[in-house]
């Protein structure tokens, strides 16, 4: 069961999730270290297939190999996840996010992460999300809302370059929040996709519990300045 994990980030929100893809590749390790050094706790891996989104990244060999002690977050936004769920236990994730567009049975997958042994401690769980794209309507979470920890709108069209942040997410943002209150459930709200400077106030004041950012965070070289910029906005102004 996923408790450990589940209080371990409860206690770091409003937390920032650092898009990982975003850094330089050449120099990750460096970049890594910079990232631990300036309070980040949470590294993002967005996994594409190619099918689910248009764009191909990343798989478990590239996650195993990256050796840190900061929380691996694995956004899989992949057709299928089942069969390899365990691929990415394996390669040390402690929060695994499905899509419920790439899923016939989301339900068995989330039972399934729920089930798994965190390989890098076995005594703190892994973290089980779901993720909606900006068109598919809220209410597609409601039946499996006792089966996930936390729940992420994406802000965006995963995959596709040059997008803005979608303007109904503020709107579908209350609407999930609802939805969880009247759950009875402790799910946690997170926002992925188009977070950047420009908006991250706006963001931050309507409560995530968990804000996704790459791009915006290593524009500059040396993400440092960015992610004390984006954690005293989140501190400040989230209402979590």
């Amino acid at each position: 069961m996923p408790e450990v994990i589940v209080s371990l980030v409860k206690r770091m929100a409003p937390a920032l999730s650092v898009g990982v893809l975003s850094a330089n590749l050449m120099r990750l390790e460096d970049d890594i270290a910079r990232l631990a050094s300036c309070g980040v706790v949470l590294l993002h891996f967005d996994v594409m297939d190619g099918h689910a989104a248009p764009a191909l990244t990343v798989g478990p060999p590239f996650i195993k190999a990256i050796r840190t002690t900061l929380l691996k977050d694995v956004h899989l936004i992949i057709e299928e996840p089942y069969a390899s769920i365990p691929d990415y236990v394996a390669a040390g994730a402690d929060i695994i996010t499905i899509h419920v567009e790439g899923c016939r049975h989301p339900r068995a997958v989330l039972e399934l992460i729920g089930k798994s042994v965190n390989a890098n401690d076995v005594q703190r769980g892994i973290m089980r999300g779901i993720a909606i794209n900006p068109g598919t309507p809220v209410s597609a979470l409601q039946p499996l809302l006792d089966v996930v920890d936390l729940a992420v709108l994406v802000a965006v069209n995963p995959g596709f370059s040059g997008q803005k942040f979608a303007a109904n997410t503020a709107q579908r943002f209350a609407e999930l929040k609802k939805m969880i209150a009247d759950s009875g459930r402790e799910i946690l709200v997170g926002i992925d996709g188009g977070v950047i400077h420009d908006n991250i106030n706006e963001i931050a004041r309507l409560g995530p519990a968990l804000v996704v950012s790459g791009s915006a965070l290593f524009s500059g070289g040396d993400p440092s300045a960015a992610v004390a910029k984006f954690h005293r906005i989140l501190i400040e102004q989230c209402p979590v």
